[in-house]
């Protein structure tokens, strides 16, 4: 069977020793994606607009230096525990979504702080922004052919042509498409729905589809932390396991309140 065979160059556009990556253009486009989503809901909700450029730098920095640090304490930990420059090293690669969402919950708490906004509130509403952020980053995971699928002989695998000439599985389009529909119906609930007086219910829902979703698909990727090889469950299993159970929590606990005070 003829594989589709994917062999994209990572660089998007070189001029004058001056070059593009897809990877920055994705993320850039990702993050300019999630600024648009939050305006939207802010002007919705008449929340202060001028304070997104505050809550834009800080879920930067959040999302990049909690990615990066995830990535080397729990994917590589030797090689970084025996080169804690190569840290800092970012541009070589090398970031992980667990540390990411997590950096983006500190900077949205000490923004609230500053905002003195309820926390569950805007939680709920980063939720959806965080979603379609998602998407393009997994896509510039498949611009760069990272993030590998195992091999198969599956109809729509696709050989990565820079890695090796195996036929694989996209794992990086069933977490892009996986995050597109979660962004969709998180969207359709917030617009229509009254989910999202319920505080910390959106966010709860988006915890549990999101983890659910990179649960089930990291059984077709390739384990990306070396320790894991033996393991059943790869390193991204484990550490969605958490996000999960405070998912599972948050989407409850407001329906449960409810029916106490009934």
């Amino acid at each position: 069977m003829d594989h589709f065979v994917w062999n994209i160059d990572p660089v998007l556009i070189s001029f004058m020793g001056l070059k593009v990556h897809w990877y920055g253009a994705l993320f850039a486009t990702a993050i300019a994606c999630g600024f648009q989503v939050m305006k939207r809901i802010y002007i919705k909700e008449k929340l202060p607009v001028e304070s997104l450029d505050n809550l834009l730098m800080y879920c930067v920095i959040g999302i990049i230096v909690g990615a990066r640090l995830a990535h080397c304490i729990f994917y590589d930990p030797a090689y970084y525990f025996s080169n804690p420059l190569k840290i800092f090293a970012i541009w070589e690669g090398g970031l992980a979504s667990h540390g990411g969402g997590l950096g983006a919950i500190l900077a949205l708490y000490y923004y609230r702080r500053k905002m003195d906004m309820p926390f569950l509130f805007l939680l709920d509403r980063l939720a959806i922004a965080t979603a379609i952020f998602g998407f393009f980053v997994r896509m510039a995971n498949f611009m760069n052919s990272e993030i590998l699928g195992l091999p198969s002989s599956v109809p729509w695998a696709i050989v990565f042509e820079r890695i090796d000439m195996l036929p694989r599985h996209p794992a990086q389009l069933y977490e892009a498409i996986a995050y597109l529909l979660i962004f969709i119906g998180l969207w359709a609930i917030y617009k229509y729905t009254e989910m999202k007086q319920k505080e910390g219910a959106i966010f709860g829902l988006f915890l549990v589809l999101v983890f659910s979703s990179r649960f089930a698909i990291e059984f077709v990727k390739v384990k990306q932390a070396a320790y894991a090889e033996g393991m059943t469950l790869s390193a991204g299993q484990w550490l969605s396991v958490p996000f999960l159970i405070v998912g599972v929590v948050l989407l409850v606990m407001p329906y449960l309140n409810k029916r106490a005070k009934v």
